[in-house]
């Protein structure tokens, strides 16, 4: 895959994310990614799952929204690319979550085809911070 492909695409991706997270329009964030596309977000908290298809990928973004009270951010940082449609992007996150400002790091393994995002698997730095920013506590 090409880098400045894969950057543009992460970044059109990330944006359309932003304004969704921030209540936006999901659709433009449905035209990122395929029909078929698979989402892992792996631990023990509130947002942990294997999500399969658009329908319920979009489900669980709505769910890490409505957890952040729409404050969450997503801060891009090194894309890694390799030979195949495959590509690593290391981003922070913010929100206020529970009244206080919280911060973690992923790396999100994408698989990209025909120009969309048809896979992701998130990998928190931290686990055990993830798992406890993401708790549900009856927010």
């Amino acid at each position: 895959m090409d880098r400045a492909e894969a950057v543009q695409l992460l970044g059109r991706l990330h944006a359309a994310q932003g304004t969704f997270y921030a209540g936006g329009d999901e659709a433009p964030v449905r035209a990122l990614l395929t029909d078929d596309v698979h989402w892992h977000v792996p631990g023990r908290n509130a947002i942990a799952g294997d999500y399969h298809g658009v329908d319920a990928v979009l489900a669980y973004f709505r769910r890490r929204r409505d957890l952040a009270g729409r404050t969450f951010r997503m801060h891009s940082g090194d894309v890694l690319v390799g030979e195949d449609a495959r590509i690593a992007a290391l981003t922070d996150g913010t929100a206020m979550i529970g009244g206080i400002e919280r911060r973690w790091s992923t790396v999100g393994l994408y698989e990209i085809r025909d120009g969309r995002v048809a896979a992701c698997w998130l990998l928190p730095l931290d686990a055990d911070s993830f798992d406890e920013i993401w708790a549900d506590s009856g927010r």
